[in-house]
């Protein structure tokens, strides 16, 4: 049976029950290409089983895909997004962020003219008298003010315009990275899988937001502060400038290191999450199978072991960065010890007066202070070049497959004819494997035409190429005479073609638009007519809501017949000219079935129908059959002419009437005394699937009900909050995620804190060097020297400093991070399956939470606590040395903080505001790229490409407009936050100036407490630029806090719980049941059903009446809200869940493999390491240990993202080996045979036979041979048990199980 081509991940998602051959989805090892030719000529001497082996190799990965290296983009091309209005906003703010940044040189000019009115004064010279003076400093004061309006409104504009530009920005690379990915071909998407897309679009772009928004604001603002204090010292002196500056050429140096060191750092780590986030989206879309086979550890552990890449990629970068900063500041150190040892010279050959000294050193020295406090924003703009150089070629790839296209032919009319002339294709990801080779077909206008082949002889291709998925490497595929690859691809997919597959996947929205999905521009009635044609009305029509009901995500909030006809709907209502049917009726309960294929036989009237079955019935009647064998035709014609050539076709028929010979017989035995004739179309399934899988994340129900949330109110009301953080989160609470580093961030912030005290003991020593411009001219020199050693020994503890905090804090961050992150994936693995059914915690949402969570706790934590504590240490130090030198000056500088701290929290609360809306907005966009992405086949086929842009696009238009909204916020918060310390300086020196005129301060102690304040004040200020991070950390703490202490009612990690010997008796004893998410939709009633320990309990029923649900309550996976479900007499309740699960072993008819080694995933069911010889022994009884033999890499073979590079049947044969060897006393068999051929099946129905050997067993059957052998068949219907006994006895009573089975055919 071939993988159904309607959408890949589908079968990634659902299963086995088809070829993989059109999937491929990409794997990280790849099968050596070299051996590959080896494995050919094996394979051409054995017959079906390694000619299925070939579509195995189809979907393989090449090494080439494994990375791709793309080149760091220019400042430029990171703008690439920005239109003439973003432009505008960006030159106006970074106009007004060079006047924030030219605020502190301006402050330098006033504060020269004071000091010159100072010193006069003081020293006497001066003929102002104490009023004069007093005046004097008011107008000075007055300066200070204009200066510190000037900046408020600067900061303003600055900030606003900024984040205003970075929203529009980003807005629109959502939309064109989204794009870009809709527009790919699927050929791409087998070589990038899913989890890694979904972590772009939400980390990546986060990286990019951060790189030019507000931080790319300060940076702007810090070039200004750099350029007008050096075009000060320049105006002022230009010889000291350039001998302060004679170091710069180093500096410039140290800054291009820092930059290349954090792009390229950042790349690797941002390549390593997205790696981790796609780890889990693997596991969190697969949460059924990882749980039922207790796989949380080892899940747990491979997240891990990508993080841990990540983490030493960070911890390396922030080593890095912190030398280049260390070796930055000491150079900035030597400058300024080189201008003290200078400038004193400078004043004895008379070229220069004290005041100009200082007015040029501070100038120079604020240009330079920028240099220090603009590299963590330049690290953000550099991580975003790194992060937008992925995406960006991400959007700058043209597919060979251009679904964007409007090129190509378009004809009014179609009649239908399809020839396929001499194929050959070889998938991209495996170019060295023929798929086709000469592949001929011809197909007349309203033919209904079958394919048949053994599993993996490329009949699914075959449909995958008709739709133009990929691109042929030989010969031509003709529709009415055009070359397909002539024809417009929109229009060959919307108006041409329509595909029913066997894995149809629904969209997590309502019924009603599922259907519509099929042609644009329906109508209530159009839909209706559909789902009646389709058989699905009735059943639509009894759900609660209706037409309106939620499908959920991937269609999970319905059962698998129930989505099947939904599909067909879908199918059906956009009247296609060719009709693709791979397996489309296989989900339904034979009723249904009858039914559904009637409406298909209609719908085939008129039509060229191609037609991919198991089923060798449903293709008798077809006017031409095509026997397909190792990729081209090995006989074709009508059944009745290949039955009489006695080839390919014949063979598959005879096996398979050899097997429907013994249903008849089985079925005549039960009807002999009531002489009813044998019906032959036993062979007609009686049930639908079980649990739709025990891997899809929502449940599936019956009879439309479905997959619950969660099961306790309570929980419901937790997750509530996730969207409203938990006010009592402060910042300890942050700090504490952080205590086993604490050793770490003690360390750093002792250095932090030696960084701290630099500063005002520089200032201390600038005090008192002022001092040597009063000194004789050898005494200068000799002052001079020491002081600039003093300088010197400054920049060299600052320079270690800077190196062991960027040590430190790297570390510590990084553990953070990824224990963060371990520790949300723990917690999120440990919630119960009602939780991952709420629509708030899909895949999307999920992954994105844990991509953007972390990251910004650790942006608040990290280096983050370092630049804290060194302005916490600077003020406190400052502000002791300010009250030793003028303690009323500095009371009153003091009754000016609170100003500071008002504008700092209304900065914190802007930001925050803005980051709590966002991340709940964009998580909506996040589901519907997550979906798209992951189902892109059937977003292909149903040419929805549009429309899940448009949605996608609709989601992003709320958190959009509140951003442009709170950017004037967060503008007049920050501008404010800055102005308030200008402010503090007019009061200061108003003040100052007065104490001076009434002889209680000197000039000399005003300027030490200036100095020591100034310096304060811009670590301060340096402090709160950080207050973005900590609005986003408080945010994301809250959630992940909530996350950790969400303890669900069924706790897998448990310890408690009893562990009894299981025999494997099973007792379902008055059960009451109905999913959280439709209270009013009653599941069970009263149901009571016992299952003898060592027999086979057979469970039958139409489609939706309950059978999936006995299976999860089984596995504990909701429990009853009445009732009890009891193993060996012991409540399952009171066992422990692990060991519960540890007993029993599923195989589903759509079993999920995960991203690893066949040999890993038949290992997954054990929590030990077996032998490989015990591996072997279980491939061999699920008749798969040839094939994998028979591969280059044996067992190590990759098998992709979720299978994908494995054929359904072979993927199946894997999950029956991973159930066996686990030796399960209880066995629950989902159509554990339904996607194999029929000489596998044969054999692998034989060895689960032998598997049910002294093992309680629940079976799941479409086929009577798979149940008729059972110890007891229990009809289900409607949520009870209305028919119980053996297939004979059964069948003597000639009700419902007799009308399942046989019935039919009167």
């Amino acid at each position: 049976m071939d993988v159904n081509e309607d959408d890949k991940k589908a079968a990634e998602t659902n299963g086995d029950l088809h070829n993989n051959a059109a999937n491929g989805e990409v794997e990280k090892k790849p099968i050596d290409i070299i051996e590959n030719e080896e494995y050919k000529n094996e394979k051409n001497q054995n017959g079906f089983v390694d000619a299925a082996a070939v579509e195995f190799k189809d979907g393989e990965e090449e090494t080439e895909t494994k990375e791709e290296e793309v080149e760091t983009i220019s400042l430029l091309t990171l703008f690439r997004y920005a239109t003439c209005v973003d432009f505008f906003l960006m030159i106006v703010g970074s106009t007004f962020a060079v006047a924030v940044g030219a605020g502190w040189p301006a402050l330098m000019i006033v504060f020269g003219e004071l000091t010159d009115t100072l010193v006069e004064y003081e020293s006497g010279t001066s003929n102002l008298t104490a009023k004069e003076f007093e005046d004097k400093m008011a107008d000075f004061a007055l300066y200070f003010g204009i200066i510190a309006l000037v900046v408020m409104f600067s900061g303003l504009m600055q900030i606003s315009c900024w984040v205003a530009a970075c929203q529009r920005q980003v807005n629109k690379i959502r939309k064109a990275f989204f794009k870009a990915i809709l527009r790919q071909d699927i050929g791409w998407f087998d070589a990038h899988p899913s989890g890694e897309l979904n972590t772009r679009l939400s980390d990546d772009i986060e990286r990019i937001r951060e790189g030019i928004g507000d931080k790319f604001g300060l940076t702007m603002q810090y070039v200004g502060q750099f350029l007008a204090g050096f075009s000060l010292g320049f105006y002022k002196s230009w010889e000291l400038t350039l001998v302060m500056m004679s170091l710069t050429p180093l500096l410039a140096i140290c800054g291009s290191l820092i930059t290349k060191i954090v792009t390229e750092f950042a790349k690797k780590e941002q390549d390593s999450y997205a790696k981790a986030g796609s780890v889990a989206e693997e596991v969190l879309s697969c949460i059924r199978t990882v749980v039922a086979f207790g796989g949380e550890e080892k899940e747990k552990v491979r997240y891990s072991t990508e993080l841990d890449k990540a983490k030493s990629i960070g911890i390396k970068k922030g080593i890095l960065t912190g030398v280049a900063m260390g070796v930055t500041m000491f150079i900035m150190f030597c400058a300024y010890a080189l201008a003290f040892w200078y400038g004193p010279r400078m004043i004895i050959d008379g070229k220069i007066t004290g005041g100009d000294v200082l007015v040029v050193f501070f100038s120079v020295l604020i240009g330079s202070f920028a240099i220090g406090t603009i590299a963590p924003n330049v690290s953000n703009v550099a991580t975003a070049m790194g992060a937008a150089s992925v995406l960006y070629n991400i959007i700058d790839n043209e597919p060979e497959i251009d679904t964007y296209s409007e090129e190509g032919k378009k004809p009014k009319t179609v009649d239908g004819n399809i020839e396929f002339r001499n194929v050959k294709f070889s998938y991209p990801t495996r170019s060295e494997v023929e798929v086709l080779k000469g592949l001929n077909l011809n197909i007349k206008s309203g033919q209904m035409v079958a394919l048949v082949g053994a599993s993996g002889c490329g009949k699914s291709t075959t449909v995958a190429l008709l739709q133009r998925f990929y691109n042929i490497a030989g010969g031509e595929i003709l529709i009415d005479g055009n070359n397909i690859t002539d024809l417009n691809i929109n229009w060959l997919r919307k108006d041409c073609i329509g595909v029913v597959s066997q894995e149809p996947v629904l969209f997590a929205t309502t019924i009603f638009e599922n259907i519509a999905f099929g042609r644009e521009g329906v109508t209530k009635e159009d839909v209706i007519a559909a789902a009646k044609s389709a058989n699905a009305h009735d059943f639509i029509s009894k759900l609660p809501k209706g037409y309106d009901t939620l499908a959920g995500e991937r269609g999970t909030q319905l059962s698998g017949g129930q989505k099947q006809r939904v599909a067909i709907a879908r199918a059906l209502i956009r009247n296609p000219k060719i009709l693709l049917l791979d397996e489309a009726t296989s989900a339904l309960d034979s009723e249904s079935e009858r039914v559904v294929q009637e409406a298909l036989d209609n719908a085939q009237v008129g039509r060229t129908t191609l037609v991919i079955a198991h089923r060798l019935s449903t293709i008798k009647n077809a006017d031409v059959i095509y026997a397909i064998d190792e990729g081209s035709v090995a006989e074709s014609g009508s059944h009745d002419e290949l039955m009489a050539k006695n080839g390919v076709y014949a063979q598959l028929v005879t096996l398979q009437m050899l097997r429907q010979q013994e249903e008849e017989e089985a079925l005549n035995a039960g009807e002999v005394a009531t002489n009813e004739p044998k019906s032959p179309l036993i062979k007609r399934q009686i049930s639908t699937q079980i649990s739709r899988q025990m891997s899809v994340r929502s449940t599936h129900s019956e009879k439309g009900n479905k997959s619950g949330k969660k099961e306790k109110e309570p929980n419901l009301e937790e997750l509530e909050l996730e969207d409203e953080p938990a006010p009592e989160v402060k910042y300890m609470d942050i700090l504490r995620l952080n205590s086993p580093e604490t050793l770490y961030i003690i360390n750093g912030c002792f250095w932090a804190s030696a960084q701290g005290v630099v500063w005002p003991v520089w200032a201390f020593f600038f005090a008192e060097f002022i001092n040597v411009f009063g000194l004789e001219d050898e005494e200068m020199k000799k002052e001079a020297r020491f002081w600039s050693l003093m300088f010197l020994l400054l920049g060299v503890v600052i320079g270690i400093s800077n190196v062991m905090t960027g040590w430190m804090y790297s570390v510590s961050g990084e553990r953070l991070t990824m224990r963060l992150r371990n520790k949300a994936f723990s917690s999120m693995l440990r919630q119960d399956i009602g939780w991952f059914d709420d629509p708030k915690h899909s895949t999307g949402a999920l992954t994105h939470r844990l991509a953007t969570d972390a990251s910004n706790v650790k942006n608040a934590t990290g280096i983050r606590i370092g630049t804290t504590v060194q302005a916490l240490v600077t003020l406190i130090v400052a502000l002791i040395m300010a009250f030793v030198y003028g303690w009323k000056l500095s009371l009153v500088v003091l009754a000016g903080v609170p100003l500071i701290m008002i504008g700092g929290m209304l900065e914190m609360q802007a930001f925050a505001g803005n980051q709590k809306t966002n991340e709940g907005l964009l998580e909506d966009a996040s589901k519907t790229a997550s979906e798209s992405i992951e189902n892109i086949r059937t977003v292909a086929s149903l040419t929805l490409e549009k429309h899940m842009l448009q949605t996608y696009s609709k989601c992003l238009e709320n958190p959009h407009k509140k951003s442009m909204k709170a950017s004037l916020v967060s503008g007049f918060a920050y501008g404010f936050s800055q102005g308030m310390m200008f402010v503090m300086y007019a009061i200061a020196f108003r003040y100052g100036g007065h104490l001076i005129g009434i002889g209680e301060m000197t000039a000399t102690e005003v300027f030490k407490v200036f100095h020591v304040i100034a310096f304060a004040g811009i670590s301060v200020g340096q402090a709160f630029a950080f207050v973005p991070d900590f609005s986003k950390a408080q945010i994301s703490t809250a959630r992940m806090l909530q996350l950790f202490n969400l303890v669900p009612k069924i706790d897998s990690y448990s310890t408690s719980g009893q562990k009894p010997e299981i025999v494997g008796e099973i007792k379902y004893d008055s059960l009451v049941f109905s999913y959280p998410t439709r209270p009013d939709t009653t599941i069970l009633h009263k149901l009571d059903l016992t299952v003898a320990s060592g027999k086979t309990l057979a469970l039958v029923g139409a489609s939706g009446c309950g059978k999936s649900t006995l299976i999860s309550m089984l596995e504990r996976f909701y429990d009853p809200a009445e009732g009890s479900v009891t193993v060996d007499s012991h409540n399952v309740k009171q066992i422990n869940l692990s060991f519960l699960r540890s007993q029993m072993s599923i195989v589903s008819q759509e079993p999920v493999l995960f991203n690893s080694s066949i040999c890993d995933n038949i290992a997954y069911s054990v929590d030990y390491t077996p032998d490989l010889d015990e591996i072997i022994s279980v491939a061999k009884q699920a008749n798969i240990h040839d094939f994998i033999s028979s591969l280059p890499e044996g067992y190590d073979t990759p098998v992709g993202e979720k299978g994908t590079q494995l054929s359904g049947g072979q993927k199946q044969r894997v999950a029956i080996a991973r159930a066996l060897l686990r030796n399960p006393k209880i066995l629950l068999l989902d159509e554990a045979t339904s996607a194999l051929d029929t000489e596998s099946e044969k054999v692998v129905q034989e060895a689960i036979d032998r598997a049910k050997e002294g093992r309680t067993c629940i079976v799941i059957a479409h086929r009577l041979s798979t149940i008729q052998n059972s110890d007891a068949i229990a009809v289900i219907d409607d949520g009870q048990v209305i028919e119980m006994g053996t297939h004979d006895e059964l069948m003597a009573k000639r009700g419902s199980y007799f009308t399942l089975a046989g019935g039919l055919q009167k």
